[in-house]
This record gives C-alpha cells, structure tokens and sequence, in this order.
C-alpha cells in the first residue's frame, strides 16, 4: 500500500511539472525571459529548500538526465539546421567552438584562480566547465526570432559543434588534477581521437539511419519518428563506447538526416520538436532540484558569481569572438551581437557535476558559481538577444509560420504518403490546369492551399505560384514526381 501511495505521489507530481513546464513555455515570452530560468525555478520552487515536494541530492542521475536530454535537444536542433544555411558560416562556428572556447577557457581561468582564490588547474577546469555556449539555450532563445540567418545559423553551429571541446577539456583538466604525473601528448591525441571519430561515426550512422527510415515500411507512421530517435540514441552510445564525442557525433548525424530526402518528414520533426521539449523541461528542472538555494543565495556566491559573470560575458566572450572570427567577413555590429548572444545554460551546469562525481575538493564551490553564472547569462543575456540584435539593425524579414496544417492518418501499409511542396516560378506546373499535367503513376493532388484558403482540386484548376500542394504519391513514383516537379 506504500509502495502504491509512492507511485500514484511520482506519477501525480510528474504530470503536474509537465503541465507547468508547458504553461512556462507560454507565458516566458511575454515576460520577456527564457524559459529555461523558469524551469530552473521550478525546480528549485519543489526541492528540498523550497516547498520541500521533492528531496533530490544525486549528481550522478543529475548528469545521466542531463546527458540523455543533450541528446535528445541537439538531434532536433541538428534536423532542423539547413545544410545550405550553414556550410557559408561553417568555418567561423567551427573556429568559435574549438579556439574560442579555449580563449574564453584562458581568460575565464586567471579570473578564476584570483577570485574563487583555487589552484591554476582548479582555475582552468572551472574556465572548460563555462567555456561553451549551450545549445539547449541558444536553440529555445533563436526559435522564432528574426535575427539575420547567417548570425542565427553561426550561433546554432556554434553551440552545436562546441559541447565537445568543452566535456573534453573539463575531463582532461580533472585528470591533471588528480593524476600525478598526467600525459600531455596522450591528451592532445585524444582531443583529435574524440573530434575526428565523433564526426566520421555520426556522417556514417546519419545516412545509415537515412537509408533505413526510407527503406523500412512500417505499419504506422507514428513509429517513424521513433525509429530516427533510436538511431540519436546509438550514434551517441556507439561513439562514446570507443571514447570519441558522441555529443558531436548526434549533432553530425541529426545534420544528415535531416537535410537528406526523408519518408514522413514531418511527422519525424514534429515528434523530435515535442520530445526535445520535454527534454528540457525534465533537464532543468532536474538542475534546478539539486541546487539548493540556502547554499546559493549567499553573499559569497553572489559576488564571486557576478564578478564571473561580468568577466564572462564583457571580456571572455568577446575577445574570444573579435579573435577566433578575424577576416570571416563579419562587421563590428555582428561581433558584438555574436558576444553577446554566447548564452550558458545547462551544458556548464551538466559539466559542473563531473568534479562532483570526481571527489574534488572545491566541486561543490564550483557548481554553485556556475549554477549562478548560468543563471545570470540566460536571465541578462537571454532576455535581451531580440532587442539587442534589433537596436544594432541585425534583423531579417519577420518570421510567419504558415496557418495552414494537415494531419496525415497512419498509411504505412499502403506504401505511400504525403507530400508537401510550394509552387515557385520555376516550377514547370505553374499556370497549368491539372488535367493538362503529365503526372506520374499513383499521383492524386488532395489539396491545395492559396493565400491561407484551402482550394478543392479540379481538372480545370490551374496551379499558380505561391500555391501549397498536398500530394498523395505511392513510394515507387515519389522520386519520379520530385524529380518531374523540379523541371524548370
């Protein structure tokens, strides 16, 4: 009867974060703050030094969680990231996440050492745990926003590519800490063992996971989306299993996947973006559970903590962009907002567990400065990235999601499915009636979408540019159709 009482406790409480989780989604932004801090809240609201729902004290589920939700977050991220938006920044982004995280790593180091008064080692493993941007962050906080494309996918790349330079810094420096007579070469060696295999493993596992997901017909299409997760999941445990990045390689494969020609395409971002949702609620909640707000609302934390923090984002972080972006074709207004933008969320947080976990002398010091520089930079930073990037005349076209949406009925079975695609000028259709278009074998239009009204199709309608078809093809003419579409 206890152990049921338990259940029914854990199963109510959970819902009941899963609800506020959602409605903090909502409401973030009309405060004006990301939603991570308030999940954050959250948790910090039901632990132990809050209303006491929830006595959590475990670094160790705390960095499992955080890893498995990293993830999850980063192979949504990674699907939606368009290969022909970012191959033009790939240079910087990858110049940010390994040179500018050692620079911010360095910088961030000497405060250290003077200000929380540690080891010059203790100092640089602080630096690695604060050294990256965060992908959970930046991904929440540009979702929506009509920043210029080529600064949103630098950022997004960024803080893709950058998780890996910081877990293996963070790792090497508490093996220098505790190892007595450490190996330097065999952790320069590591360092490209990690960078070179996460990415080949992750180019391999993105097509096979491509190749089977179009190859494999399944009964329902609602195991699709699942079946690409399954494949996250075993890139990232195949790659950490021979000591490489894992964490790079999800994000290599979510690429490929997701700019690759894809059965239920939508279907398989739609579930991954709901999924990476509830990732993060879990995650910061979760970090915000086992920080413990007597310990970090003390006048030590707080100053040590801000000092950081200033050091961070006003001088770290923006030498280490003016510098690792020298002669990439970016402006100072673009540099400033691309320092300004280099949000910390729960990576440093995540990583901030593994001195914990390591026994290490000031790991508890070391989690709560971090914990209350993260806070700072989501609370400060994140809350003014829009504003910020629109007074220095950095944004695009206004973003507009489409109103119209089609629900598609589970058609496995029947070997086909639906597409979507939008008439351009080129397109060799435009202007024609149906009945005077040569479509394939197995082709019926079942809807077309002009100026936000759905349009019945007729063999006398005439496709006009701007038009949404919903085409219904079977899967042996889908690439006879794609390819008939694309004839200019």
């Amino acid at each position: 009867m206890i152990d049921q009482s338990y259940n029914d406790y854990f199963i109510l409480l959970s819902a009941l974060l899963l609800i506020i989780g959602v409605l903090t989604t909502k409401f973030s932004s009309r405060l004006g703050v990301p939603a991570l801090i308030l999940f954050i809240l959250v948790g910090m609201l039901t632990g132990s030094d809050g209303l006491g729902f929830i006595h959590f004290d475990n670094p160790q589920m705390a960095q499992l969680i955080g890893i498995f939700a990293l993830i999850i977050i980063l192979f949504e991220g990674g699907l939606q990231t368009k290969w022909s938006t970012v191959k033009s920044v790939t240079k910087p982004a990858l110049s940010l996440a390994t040179l500018g995280v050692i620079l911010t790593t360095v910088i961030v180091a000497l405060a250290a050492k003077l200000i929380l008064g540690v080891s010059w080692l203790e100092g640089f493993l602080f630096g690695a745990i604060v050294g990256s941007t965060d992908a959970a962050a930046v991904f929440a906080v540009l979702k929506g926003q009509n920043i210029r494309a080529r600064l949103g996918a630098t950022l997004e790349a960024e803080s893709g590519s950058n998780d890996p330079m910081a877990m293996f810094l963070t790792i090497s420096f508490i093996q220098l800490i505790l190892i007595d007579n450490p190996s330097y070469l065999l952790l320069v060696g590591s360092f490209f063992w990690q960078m070179g295999i996460g990415l080949v493993i992750g180019l391999l596992l993105g097509r096979l996971a491509t190749f089977a997901i179009n190859q494999i017909n399944l009964d329902s299409s609602g195991l699709y989306p699942v079946f690409a997760l399954a494949f996250a999941l075993l890139t990232y445990s195949l790659t950490d299993i021979v000591q490489a990045s894992g964490l790079l390689a999800v994000y290599v494969a979510a690429l490929v996947i997701g700019n690759s020609d894809l059965t239920y395409r939508q279907s398989i971002f739609r579930f991954n973006e709901g999924f990476a949702w509830i990732a993060q609620i879990l995650m910061f909640t979760i970090l915000g559970l086992l920080v413990f707000p007597s310990q970090l609302i003390t006048f030590d934390v707080i100053v040590k903590g801000l000092l950081l923090s200033v050091i961070l984002v006003l001088v770290a972080r923006p030498i280490a962009v003016f510098l690792s972006t020298i002669k990439m074709g970016y402006d100072l207004k673009e540099r400033v907002f691309l320092s300004w933008a280099g949000l910390r969320g729960a990576v440093p947080i995540v990583l901030a567990t593994f001195p914990m976990l390591a026994g290490l002398e000031n790991s508890q010091l070391f989690f709560n400065v971090v914990f209350f520089v993260v806070l700072i930079s989501a609370l400060v930073q994140g809350s003014t990235i829009a504003t910020f990037a629109e007074k220095l005349g950095l944004v695009g076209p206004k973003k507009i999601e489409p109103p119209h949406s089609l629900e598609l009925v589970s058609i496995g079975k029947a070997n086909a499915e639906i597409l979507e695609f939008e008439v351009s000028e080129e397109t060799n259709i435009t202007n024609k009636p149906l009945a005077a278009i040569d479509f394939p074998n197995d082709v019926l239009i079942n809807a077309i979408i002009r100026s936000n009204e759905l349009i019945t199709p007729y063999g006398e309608t005439e496709i006009k540019v701007g038009d949404i078809l919903y085409i219904l093809v079977s899967r042996e003419s889908k690439e006879e159709l794609k390819k008939m579409l694309k004839q200019n």
